[in-house]
């Protein structure tokens, strides 16, 4: 299976270049992968450069999650940090993912100086 640059997600999710959505669309068309770093590096894109709220990433990463073309590495990681992240969104969804694959690692708890992160079941706040 082919993967996918954060470039590719920007381009599905925004659609704000026809051109290049059309190739993005055309390419993951034939199945194709995204990993953790490119998930979270494609949510940074969205918040930071297009201004999308909490909500509008919960959704660009479940759209991502349940699309026909792409599979997501470890999407039941992925699944659950979407689950804290839209319980508690001032966290982010990048630690929130930090946590899951934490846990799914078995390396718990995850120490932290992050406060609100340092409330989640399986971290320590340092």
């Amino acid at each position: 299976m082919r993967a996918v640059d954060t470039n590719v997600l920007v381009r599905l999710a925004t659609q704000d270049d026809a051109q290049q959505a059309a190739a993005a669309e055309a390419f993951v068309a034939e199945r194709a992968w995204i990993s953790h770093l490119v998930l979270v590096e494609a949510m940074w894109v969205l918040a930071s450069v297009y201004g999308l709220g909490p909500d509008k990433i919960a959704i660009a990463v479940e759209m991502f999650l349940s699309h026909r073309d792409l599979t997501v590495q470890d999407e039941d990681t992925i699944a659950a940090a979407l689950e804290h992240f839209r319980k508690r969104p001032a966290l982010g969804f990048s630690d929130c993912l930090i946590l899951e694959v934490a846990r799914k690692a078995g390396h718990l708890p995850l120490g932290t100086f992050d406060r609100e992160l340092g409330k989640l079941a399986g971290t320590q706040r340092l």
